[in-house]
């Protein structure tokens, strides 16, 4: 393990000055511009469509109002410390003196835990409770946290698999408590629930840059170098489960067996042609995603980027995605979402072709491979509420637990293997093999989105009627 070693094999992995100690001029001034440009961008397409909104349709409902502030003040805690690890993840890893092979078995437990977890995780929710469950996700993260503290390999894999359990433990029983509260407790119309949840997709996408900065800040500035995010994120994680506690009730929910929603889910994938497309293109699309998510900082990191910066930067042009979306499927363009899913992954194959070129031993470009990766975030950008809409219209609401659980396993299998494939692989040449690999892949995904736009090119349900804005609940 890295605290064993003798300085000869530390120094046959890499010392940190070869590993990006150093901070080139070029990609520090580049991810800077690109920082503040995508900034503005996004807060000009905001300000612009805040002033193109009707007047008069914000809820003036006090109770909702309270009810969705104590929802947001523990929800965002818990977004911004997720959010706040992911610059320096990578880095930290390789601060600890880890090949990259090992790196990638690190990533690779992080996404089975996710998997197995996530499958589960509903169920879990249910029978421990939501408001419990949200408070053991604070537990689980901080937890996960401390254990970036040691540099032992063993307690880094635990810690990937807490990681694993709470995320899951995130993506399921925040949403759920809200959703019972605000229905069976409040009693408040259902047809306000996107309101919460679209605001709070907004405020993600903020909290995500914000992280970033704030990143780079205390890595920098922090004597504890790359772990300092994570020693950051813990009191955030520990603020989060005493709002819970004290703010929140507790609320259950009758639990339908795990057996009979895996078998309604994989009925309705089998029974309907869309689903199964729309499986595959899901899980195709976001393996890559998943990769790209490991490789940026091996291929940016050397060349001297700002790590937190850089993620900020691939954050606001996500919400630049975003924000395109909102604009594309306006009365005023009209576009659909099927239209816009088909750019994402145009732009994903565009841009996965150009790191296949920059990224060549030997003549790497960071600012090319940036740039694409850049691009890469705005096509998630659009690829997301593209496919959110379209899963909405196609699976039944009953099974939609079901399928997404089929969704996600090919999806973290694929991610798996290219991972695995990565660690087999020359350092010098692999980095770039893989990149070419996720051309192919992207190239299938097109071929999926093709297929489906043939099945549902004559299916009105699957177009947006009217402009796609931000919902509001009604002044009452």
């Amino acid at each position: 393990m890295p605290g064993t070693e003798d300085e000869t094999l530390r120094a046959k992995r890499g010392s940190p000055a070869r590993m990006g100690g150093r901070r080139g001029p070029t990609m520090l001034v580049t991810a800077y511009l690109a920082f503040v440009g995508l900034l503005a961008s996004c807060l000009g397409l905001e300000l612009s469509r805040c002033r193109a909104k009707p007047p008069g349709r914000a809820c003036s409902n006090p109770s909702f109002l309270r009810f969705q502030l104590d929802f947001y003040q523990v929800y965002f805690l818990a977004l911004a410390a997720d959010w706040l690890q992911a610059p320096y993840l990578y880095k930290l890893y390789q601060h600890y003196y880890f090949l990259e092979g090992q790196i990638a078995i690190l990533y690779v437990c992080g996404l089975a835990s996710t998997v197995l977890f996530g499958l589960v995780a509903s169920s879990l929710v249910d029978w421990l409770g939501r408001k419990n469950s949200c408070v053991l996700f604070s537990l689980t993260y901080s937890l996960c946290c401390l254990t970036k503290l040691s540099q032992d390999y063993f307690v880094l894999l635990v810690g990937r698999a807490l990681g694993g359990l709470s995320t899951a433990l995130l993506f399921s029983a925040f949403e759920a408590w809200y959703i019972h509260e605000h229905v069976e407790r409040h009693d408040f119309p259902a047809e306000w629930i996107p309101a919460t949840f679209a605001r709070a997709a907004f405020w993600n996408h903020v909290l995500a840059v914000v992280a970033g900065v704030t990143a780079e800040a205390v890595a920098s500035w922090i004597g504890l170098g790359p772990v300092a995010p994570f020693v950051a994120a813990i009191p955030l994680l520990a603020l989060a489960g005493a709002l819970a506690l004290r703010n929140w009730g507790e609320n259950y929910d009758r639990q339908r067996a795990f057996s009979r929603t895996c078998a309604g889910g994989l009925r309705c994938l089998l029974s309907d042609r869309r689903v199964l497309l729309l499986g595959t293109i899901q899980a195709l699309f976001e393996s890559v995603i998943f990769i790209f998510v490991f490789l940026w900082t091996p291929v940016l990191d050397p060349h001297g980027a700002p790590l937190g910066i850089v993620f900020s930067s691939f954050m606001a042009a996500s919400l630049l995605g975003s924000s395109l979306y909102r604009i594309a499927t306006s009365k005023r363009y009209h576009l659909q979402p099927m239209h816009l899913l088909s750019l994402a992954v145009l732009i994903v194959v565009f841009s996965l072709f150009m790191l296949t070129f920059s990224t060549s031993p030997g003549q790497e470009s960071p600012v090319e491979s940036f740039i694409a990766f850049l691009l890469i975030e705005l096509a998630c950008g659009l690829y997301f509420p593209s496919m959110s809409f379209l899963r909405r219209k196609v699976i039944p609401e009953t099974e939609q637990a079901g399928v997404l659980n089929w969704f996600r396993v090919p999806l973290h299998l694929l991610a798996c293997l290219g991972l695995l494939v990565l660690h087999d692989s020359d350092r010098k040449t692999g980095t770039r093999n893989m990149f070419s690999i996720c051309s192919a892949v992207m190239v299938m995904t097109l071929l999926a989105v093709v297929g489906l736009f043939t099945v549902v090119r004559h299916d009105a349900e699957l177009r947006v009627p009217s402009p796609t804005e931000e919902p509001y609940a009604p002044e009452l």
